[in-house]
């Protein structure tokens, strides 16, 4: 398992897989270039090519391995099917413009579309994630079309949809909260887990990254979900490598945990768009090691195993999905 955390995190911190000429996986269902791997325990979802490419992936007979500068840093690789976004499930934004990176974008910093996409958009989309395979659990996000409100109802119609048609589900919402009454109507929708995220460790990178926004706010609303969802059902992200300390990091996992919701923790990007936004901010960029990396998500283990925390009972979004991050009671 040691072996296959670090061979995930080192895929995590780097660029494309480069694919063998003729290689065939039948089931497999690569979306927008990408494609996940499983190995040793782990999952993680890259971008991909024929030809070009950071790391390797060769195949000898039916057992495929990942290389990188000639070492083999994953062994007995599998590429696994995609519902939507992920396997076994099927993950919407509801924001067209960020349609496929559902992982990042319900902030009110980043600009979102004039329009969001249809309830008769999401089911079609469902139908089809369906057909390519079973799907354990549908899960929405989306940028702040208009105002939060509106953007929470939008995501509510989608929700009550789905929830219609598969009563049993578990549906998951990652979602920009203002008032506590859009939790409630997002919960009598139908959904099961929330995901309020709070953006970093500490106050003042966020007020550089959100001038306008109240860091306490999503705190706020975390505490608020208690009253529709029982402990272990509410998550949020926040991301490191923004200028913070590991002791900011830790802190901030026990304050998340001490309120019984779940810590996402996830590496900022350092490169495209999201590179731009947060030196547009004055966030000074520098990818963290792998190394660091591995130490986190150890604190955030710790964090969760303290307060009887466990994502393994935490059943749509990033948690099960286990593509981006290192996931703790998972990856090891």
């Amino acid at each position: 398992m040691e072996e296959g955390l670090k061979g995930k995190a080192e895929l995590i911190h780097g660029g494309a897989v480069r694919l063998p000429e003729g290689l065939q996986l039948q089931g497999t269902y690569p979306q927008d270039g990408t494609m996940v791997f499983s190995f040793s325990g782990c999952r993680v979802k890259k971008s991909v090519s024929y030809k070009e490419g950071e790391f390797e992936l060769r195949q000898s007979g039916r057992i495929l391995s990942i290389w990188k500068d000639g070492s083999q840093i994953a062994n007995g690789v599998k590429v696994l099917p995609t519902s939507f976004h992920c396997p076994d499930q099927a993950y919407f934004n509801l924001d067209p413009e960020r349609d496929g990176r559902p992982c990042y974008y319900d902030s009110p910093v980043i600009p979102a579309s004039k329009s969001l996409i249809s309830v008769e958009d999401i089911m079609e989309r469902l139908s089809t994630a369906m057909s390519r395979g079973k799907v354990k659990s549908v899960a929405f996000t989306s940028g702040i079309c208009g105002d939060a409100g509106s953007t929470a109802e939008r995501m509510a119609d989608c929700v009550a949809a789905v929830r219609e048609a598969f009563p049993k589900m578990t549906i998951g919402a990652e979602a920009y909260i203002t008032e506590p009454s859009q939790i409630g109507m997002l919960r009598e929708a139908g959904i099961n887990e929330i995901r309020i995220n709070t953006g970093c460790a500490r106050r003042d990178i966020f007020e550089k990254l959100c001038p306008d926004a109240d860091y306490e706010l999503p705190f706020e609303m975390l505490k608020a979900c208690t009253d529709y969802f029982k402990r272990g059902k509410m998550a949020s992200t926040f991301f490191y490598g923004l200028g913070e300390t590991d002791q900011d990091v830790d802190m901030m996992l026990e304050r998340l945990s001490r309120m019984n919701v779940l810590p996402v923790l996830r590496m900022a990007r350092t490169n495209g768009r999201d590179r731009e936004l947060y030196e547009k901010c004055g966030i000074p960029m520098e990818q963290p090691s792998v190394l660091r990396s591995m130490f986190l998500a150890g604190l955030q283990k710790n964090a969760m195993a303290r307060h009887g925390l466990n994502p393994e009972r935490f059943h749509s979004m990033c948690f099960t999905c286990q593509c981006c991050d290192l996931v703790p009671f998972y990856d090891f």
